[in-house]
Order: structure tokens, then C-alpha cells, then sequence
């Protein structure tokens, strides 16, 4: 048995849900695994500011991020988060201690473990896990032994960016992600939730966060009227609020059971969450991009749409023929794999 430990980061749900998973199929293959979370490694309350801002950042000045992520990409900036993430290279030193192999989910663990990597002191193998249809420079170290993709654009990018090998992996997805066996369920989960059975459904997602242009994405379908809205807000507990006093029938705040509430609708509406297209997509549902985050969100729908996998709506009045088309053809769900040994 081999010990495996898996840096990720409770920013968003994309780095927790891939580490997660990864843990879960490492343990079934008969492996140690377990998660760290890389800003319990950053001294003081560094961690907790770094998540906190974040989060305030796509809440308030969601087009920051954008202009962000892009400064990120020069040279000093890009030295600025370099140092961030040494600020934890002791700690993540010590939590990586006797492991076999370490595999990254969260940029920064990535750079701090190819820091550590660069000067002699990692001597396990280095894994970098890639959660996001596209890559950005700060996800890639050429310091990592493997940079695994979940495409081959994504790959190609990774290349580009000095990652020295890289092998393409379908994302994980939890099993419960799976397709509807049929009618009989998909009835009886609509009846659990309180849906309607005579409706299609268009499942709408802003990550755990809740965040975007969530009310104007509902606004534009209950005024396209081909499908009607199930919106899941997250955490965000003010925008379920404002939404249940607008009207909007189907509201939901944290979800559990996601899969379920998959299985009981027709489509998939996100703004460019990696983990929630995976998700969909081998629920076996058609997924779309509409008004998809600035930053990271419209990188990741310009690969999706590139790729053919997931159609980035551009336009309210492109909404309602693209619902209709998603409506009518049959998704090919993500194929599983197992973890590369």
C-alpha cells in the first residue's frame, strides 16, 4: 500500500470535488490517500484572507478577476503569487513527509510543491491534477513529474506552458453521477423535489458560491419560456432570497444530493464551473454556457465550446435555439477511467 496525499484548496468546489474523488478511487485501488488543504499550510490567517477575497472579489467586481487572472500571467505578477505560495512550502514540507506520491488540485500547491521540488527537498513523485478545462500559467510547473489534463486543448496549453509531461484524463465524477434509468425515476425524483412533471427543466448552476449573473440567466429563460428554471444558489443564501421573492418557483440552496437533482431535469445551464460540466455531462445531460464568469468562466467556455462538448451561448437571442437543440440531441456522457497507476 502507498501513501498518497492530495493538496487542494477550499476555494470554490472544483479543487475539494476532484481531490475527493481522486482519494475515493486511490482507496478502492488499495492506496493510503489523503487531502490536505493548502491554505491551512500558508502561516497565520493568510489562508482564510486569500479565500475570503477571492469570494468577495467574484461577488462584488466579478470583471476584476478577469483582468486579474490576465496580470497574472506576466512575469512580476506571476513572481507575486510564486511567493505566496512559498509562504507554505515548509509546512507542505512536513504534510507530505514519508508520502509516496504528492498530486496537486490547486494551482499554488502546485507551484509551492515545484518550489520545493526545484531545491531538492520533495524527492516524491509530483502530480499536477488540472480541474479546469483551460489552463492558466500558474497551474503548471515544469518542476511537476506529470501534469494530467482533462483534454486535449487543455493539454496542448499545459505544454505551452512548460509542463514537461502530460497525459490526458476524462475528469473524475463521483458513480452517483450517472444517467436516469428512465421515466419511473426521473418522476419520481420530480416528485421529491416538488417539480413539475410536464415541464422540461433546465437546472440552473453558479458553483458553491452562487455567483454571476445568475438572475439575469433566469430572467432570460422564464421570459424565453422554453424550459423553466431549477436554480441551485450555493451557499449564496441573499440570492435565493431574492429570487423566491421574484417568483422563481424552483429555488434551492446547498444541494447534497446534486446528482439526483440532475436526473430529475432535462439540461444543464452553468457559467464555465469545470466540476459542474463534468458532472452533467455524465448524468448523461446537455449542457450549456450562458453569461459565464469573467476570468477563468470564459476561458473555460472558449475551450468547451472549441472542443464541441459544451455550446457557449453568446446572446439572449441565441438562448432559445440553442435550448431547443439541447433539448433534442442525445449527450454522450463522459466516459470513466481509472486512476493512471
Amino acid at each position: 500500500m502507498e501513501r498518497v496525499v492530495i493538496v487542494s484548496a477550499r476555494i470554490g468546489a472544483g479543487h475539494d470535488g476532484a481531490a475527493k474523488e481522486l482519494a475515493r478511487c486511490l482507496s478502492e485501488r488499495g492506496d493510503s490517500a489523503e487531502i490536505v488543504d493548502f491554505l491551512d499550510l500558508l502561516p497565520g490567517r493568510l489562508g482564510r484572507l486569500l479565500c475570503d477575497a477571492y469570494h468577495q472579489q467574484l461577488r462584488i467586481a466579478p470583471r476584476s478577476w478577469d483582468w486579474l487572472l490576465g496580470a497574472l500571467g506576466s512575469p512580476s505578477l506571476a513572481a507575486v503569487a510564486r511567493g505566496v505560495a512559498g509562504l507554505a512550502a515548509a509546512n507542505l514540507a512536513n504534510a507530505v513527509d514519508g508520502a509516496h506520491q504528492v498530486v496537486s488540485t490547486y494551482p499554488l500547491a502546485t507551484l509551492a510543491a515545484g518550489r520545493l521540488k526545484a531545491r531538492g527537498e520533495l524527492g516524491q513523485e509530483l502530480v499536477a491534477y488540472l480541474t479546469d478545462p483551460s489552463v492558466h500559467r500558474l497551474c503548471v510547473s515544469p518542476w511537476a513529474d506529470l501534469t494530467v489534463a482533462p483534454n486535449e486543448i487543455a493539454a496542448e496549453q499545459a505544454r505551452a506552458l512548460g509542463a514537461v509531461r502530460t497525459v490526458v484524463r476524462q475528469p473524475l465524477v463521483a458513480p452517483q453521477f450517472r444517467p436516469v434509468s428512465g421515466g419511473a425515476e426521473r418522476a419520481r425524483l420530480r416528485l421529491a423535489y416538488g417539480l413539475p412533471a410536464d415541464r422540461a427543466l433546465a437546472l440552473v448552476v453558479s458553483g458553491s458560491w452562487g455567483v454571476g449573473e445568475v438572475e439575469r440567466t433566469v430572467a432570460d429563460l422564464r421570459a424565453d419560456g422554453v424550459v423553466e428554471p431549477v436554480v441551485v444558489c450555493g451557499r449564496n443564501d441573499a440570492l435565493r432570497c431574492r429570487l423566491a421573492q421574484a417568483g422563481v418557483r424552483h429555488v434551492f440552496g446547498w444541494v447534497d444530493t446534486m446528482a439526483n437533482l440532475m436526473r430529475a431535469c432535462d439540461l444543464v445551464v452553468q457559467n464555465a464551473g469545470g466540476l459542474t460540466t463534468s458532472e452533467a455531462l455524465a448524468t448523461g445531460l446537455p449542457v450549456l454556457t450562458y453569461r459565464c464568469l469573467p476570468g477563468h468562466g470564459r476561458a473555460n467556455s472558449a475551450v468547451l465550446d472549441r472542443a464541441g462538448t459544451v455550446p457557449w451561448v453568446r446572446s439572449p437571442e441565441a438562448l432559445g435555439d440553442a435550448l431547443r437543440t439541447a433539448l433534442h440531441r442525445e449527450p454522450a456522457p463522459v466516459p470513466r477511467i481509472e486512476v493512471a497507476g
